[in-house]
């Protein structure tokens, strides 16, 4: 079997102490024996002393750093650890080593070589000091932020922290020159610079304190709410590690949509395994539910179906089948050609100042205005001019619908309105039943097509006549 490792640091150490305070004791043995060494060589002939007084600086020197490192362990090691009941951090450690080698680096130098001016190399060590300090600034700002958390101690090795906006949370395990060192629930290592740490908003779970948790839960509302808080809190204070000092404390937190909404809240030994109690406390609840007949709350809905009378079919198109009656151009259908028409007729509603159609656009339909009022307007040196105004009942674009012409006008809705479109197939349908039908719209339309234009004083070739559109209208519908 090997040495611990504390025994191995403590061999080498003896070893490496032997070795220098041989090599020192040599040095000031054969003194002289090296200066004659030296001087007989013409290089070295003038740099005798100093070369000595290296050699004499480079063991102290390492003899001086061996003292170092016994003190640290000697103070850090066994003060702190069996008098203070917890181990020294790192960066504390490492800057006592630098303070106390580097006075005794000066005192060895000082007197080995008493005449060296320290001045110049104070200053020289000043200029190279400004340089590194702006190169390292980075580095230098991680290591007083380091300093500054050390002199505060807001958290210690072993105590679970939450770190700045991305939440790192974790045990700590080392502060290091540089960063914070946690190790993640999921064990995961996160370095966190000190700079960052002295920014950042800190959430510290300290190791030696009782940190409380809270776990949520829910029953029905015909529970008794004194029962469930005495079998989860009975349930909760017996599982691992939740403290036996306080008592974990059961609430109702809301009267929810489903049920009660309740909380427990209890306290742990230890706050890095909050996870795995939270798991086993609920894993508690649940037997305890069991046992004690409680139920958890589950989401539920009461829905109510309105029932609305049933209307009969006459009255759903009833108010359509009363438009299209009303209007002279289907006078001569009967009233079953007319509900025919209703029935295929599709209901537009369009908002105020929409374009219902424009003029020029292809089109095969008529519509009939049902609700609302339209302007019909026609296009004079590239300006819109309202030649009507049509209101509930009146129609247009019928030429399109019988004969296939492109539309005239414009039609714009004046305010929200509710048009009726009768399209081709639903005309046809009504002509293949009736085809005499054909002959008197065509009068009617003629006449219609007349009145208009002598309104607008259009010339007598504009004017349709009935007989030519008579022609059209069963050209159009295929009709003989």
């Amino acid at each position: 079997m090997g040495r611990p490792p504390q025994k191995n640091k403590i061999v080498l150490f003896c070893i490496a102490t032997a070795v220098v305070l041989l090599a020192i004791y040599l040095i000031f043995k054969f003194d002289q024996g090296i200066r004659d060494l030296l001087s007989a060589q013409m290089v070295f002939a003038t740099k005798a002393n100093t070369i000595i007084g290296v050699l004499r600086l480079v063991s102290f020197a390492i003899l001086a750093y061996l003292v170092v490192r016994a003190l640290n362990a000697l103070i850090f090691g066994l003060v702190f650890r069996f008098r203070r009941g917890f181990e020294a951090p790192t960066l504390v450690r490492n800057i006592f080593s630098i303070v106390a080698f580097t006075a005794l680096f000066f005192v060895i130098f000082t007197l080995i070589f008493p005449n060296a001016d320290l001045g110049a190399v104070f200053t020289t060590s000043a200029i190279f000091g400004v340089i590194l300090g702006l190169a390292l600034q980075d580095t230098l700002g991680n290591f007083f932020a380091g300093i500054s958390l050390q002199a505060d101690r807001p958290f210690q090795v072993g105590d679970v922290i939450t770190v700045g906006a991305q939440l790192h949370t974790g045990v700590v395990e080392e502060i290091t020159w540089r960063a914070v060192k946690i190790r993640t629930f999921q064990n995961h290592i996160v370095l966190i610079s000190n700079s960052t740490a002295a920014r950042e908003p800190i959430e510290v779970c300290p190791r030696e304190n009782l940190n409380a948790r809270l776990v949520f839960f829910n029953t029905l509302y015909t529970d008794s709410p004194a029962k469930t808080i005495h079998v989860v809190r009975e349930a909760v204070r017996e599982a691992d590690n939740v403290s036996q000092k306080v008592t974990p404390i059961v609430r109702i937190r809301n009267l929810g949509e489903s049920g009660l909404d309740y909380e427990v809240k209890y306290w742990l030994n230890d706050f890095a395994k909050y996870n795995d109690t939270d798991a086993l406390v609920r894993q508690r609840i649940w037997y305890a539910f069991r046992r004690a007949g409680l139920t958890f709350a589950y989401p539920t809905r009461t829905l109510v179906v309105e029932r609305k009378p049933k209307t009969p079919e006459q009255d759903v198109g009833g108010a359509i089948v009363e438009r299209l009656a009303a209007v002279d151009i289907f006078a001569p259908l009967s009233a079953e050609e007319t509900a025919m028409l209703a029935q295929a007729a599709t209901s537009h509603i369009f908002a105020p100042g929409e374009t219902v159609i424009r003029a020029g656009d292809p089109g095969s339909s008529m519509f009939v205005v049902h609700n609302g009022r339209v302007d019909v307007q026609l296009n004079e040196n590239g300006r819109a001019r309202t030649v009507a105004t049509l209101s509930e009942g009146a129609f247009f674009g019928e030429m399109a619908l019988f004969t296939g012409e492109p539309r005239t006008a414009n039609i714009v809705a004046l305010e929200e309105t509710e048009v009726l479109e009768i399209g081709h197939s639903a005309m046809k349908q009504v002509f293949d039943t009736n085809p005499d039908l054909v002959e008197s719209l065509s009068h009617i339309i003629a006449e219609r097509r007349q009145g208009l234009a002598a309104t607008e004083n259009l010339s007598a070739g504009d004017k349709y006549q009935s007989a030519g559109l008579l022609t059209s209208i069963k050209r159009f519908f295929g009709l003989k």
